[in-house]
């Protein structure tokens, strides 16, 4: 469904980049030069009216030889694009940043949890992601100038958390696309039947996810969110419906599947750990956020999108989880759609494609608005609409993406560094860093009065969650890399592997 935009025009769009101007420690342009007050002898600096000014001329907007007029206008279009953003398309966005193939290992999750332990999780977690990414949006909304987490790092600690959060923020996101780079060639090998070198498909999964990064803006980015999801309802319902024709026509028929309500036997610490992970990273979507609202055109209305997407991702993984487990059994395999059978699992992973590749560009375009919005902070140049920021953009895209396939291709335990980054940083993200927030930024008066203490108990309770996925998940992940190394069982570095 198209949503309408707002567009506004120079005049109203300067005013409100000054409406919009930092007043409080989180802005990284206090006390600097405004790209919106350019030195008064700029006007007159003999290079000619605006008008006669070309965008090749320009590197930064404070430079002498660029004109008043024709720099406001540059801020103005800059502003007007990135403030288009509906709930609609947040929402979308919020979804295909979260969901990707992630939801078909839950299953597998199940098996090991349990499917009783396993549905109570995934609706709990949902809704408590759902909490705490209300208490972001209303950091968002109290401090506007927050662009990206490591703005809200910066609420807290000041410069140090400006820095730790923007390092944490990035080393996750480059994992993640670094993570779709690779799933992208275990479903291009699978297509093909193994026939072709997977690194050769990691290459190529790398230059799509380049080529998808390349719209630095978000509004643009939901228009493949659409397809993106429709990629990403249709895998999930190939994946059921296969497996549960399978279940019909196997003998004993769906009575004949041994699920179970219960753990499985024998389950350690470290396994049932690494299944709970699985579905607290799944509502990770709270990581991108502050990017995500800060091209809202009406802010206040983030909330519609934070219900829709994560009821929307409720239905998504329970469902998914639930079915697919209790058509499969314990023989259940991660991503389940490769136990759907040799061709059903081509036709999902054929399906499933824009999820891989989609939903990995969006976390490089979270990444890069905050590197490219830092390095360029006093210059036109991060408004992306002169051929010199176009540059600039498409460069860091380049040398981003090519990182992440490097990390990837290289690191003989990537799947375990993912996991030991996403224990360390988006159990923060999106649980323990959101109840230290309401008690620092947003609560008013004591934290036990009658209108504060619901949501005071709500944020303790997520702050356990995430402090325990933080110790036990980073333990659960070292253990794993112990046996890994031990056994010698991780890949070499940009070698052909089997998926």
């Amino acid at each position: 469904m198209a949503e309408p935009t707002t567009m506004e025009t120079p005049a109203s769009a300067i005013g409100a980049i000054k409406r919009r101007e930092p007043s409080t420690p989180a802005s990284t342009d206090v006390g600097k030069p405004s790209a919106l007050t350019p030195p008064a002898s700029s006007s007159s600096s003999g290079r000619g009216h605006a008008h006669g000014l070309s965008d090749n001329d320009i590197f930064g907007e404070t430079s002498e030889e660029m004109d008043q007029d024709r720099l406001k206008q540059i801020a103005a279009a800059g502003n007007a694009h990135f403030h288009r953003l509906g709930w609609k398309r947040l929402a979308i966005i919020t979804i295909v940043e979260a969901v990707a193939l992630g939801a078909l290992s839950l299953p597998a999750a199940y098996h090991t949890l349990g499917m009783f332990a396993g549905v109570f999780l995934t609706i709990t977690l949902g809704f408590i992601a759902i909490f705490t990414s209300w208490i972001v949006g209303q950091v968002k909304l109290k401090y506007p100038e927050t662009a990206s987490y490591a703005d809200a790092g910066r609420l807290l600690l000041g410069r140090f958390g400006y820095e730790v959060f923007g390092v944490a923020l990035v080393l996750e996101l480059v994992m993640v696309v670094g993570s779709h780079a690779l799933t992208g060639s275990i479903a291009l090998a699978d297509l093909n039947d193994g026939r072709t070198c997977s690194i050769v498909f990691s290459a190529v999964s790398a230059v799509i996810l380049l080529i998808l990064a390349i719209p630095p803006s978000f509004t643009e980015v939901a228009i493949l969110g659409y397809i993106d999801f429709a990629s990403i309802l249709a895998a999930v319902g190939i994946t059921i419906i296969a497996t549960g024709i399978q279940a019909r026509d196997s003998p004993g028929g769906l009575a004949g599947v041994g699920w179970s309500a219960w753990p499985k036997e024998d389950v350690t610490f470290s396994q049932a750990f690494v299944a709970v992970s699985n579905i607290i990273f799944a509502f990770s979507f709270a990581i991108g956020q502050f990017s995500f609202m800060d091209e809202m055109h009406t802010p206040a209305e983030y909330m519609k999108s934070i219900w829709a997407s994560g009821l929307i991702q409720i239905a998504i993984y329970t469902l998914t989880g639930a079915l697919c487990y209790a058509f499969i059994g314990p023989s259940v395999r991660s991503p389940a759609l490769l136990s759907a059978g040799p061709l059903i699992s081509k036709v999902a992973f054929g399906v499933a494609l824009p999820v891989i590749f989609i939903s990995g560009s969006i976390n490089s375009t979270v990444a890069l608005r905050y590197i490219h919005g830092r390095m360029f902070k006093n210059s036109v140049l991060r408004y992306v609409k002169t051929p010199k920021g176009w540059a600039t953009w498409i460069g860091l895209v380049i040398l981003f993406t090519l990182i992440a396939w490097v990390i990837a291709e290289a690191i003989p335990i990537f799947s375990d560094l993912l996991s030991l980054a996403s224990a360390l940083f988006v159990s923060g993200f999106s649980f323990w860093i959101p109840a230290i927030m309401w008690f620092k930024l947003l609560c008013r008066g004591h934290w036990y009065s009658k209108e504060n203490l619901p949501i005071s108990l709500a944020s303790m309770v997520a702050f356990v969650i995430g402090a325990v996925t933080l110790v036990a998940g980073t333990y659960s992940t070292i253990v794993d890399i112990m046996k890994e190394t031990n056994e010698g069982s991780a890949h070499s570095p940009f070698a052909c592997r089997s998926s």
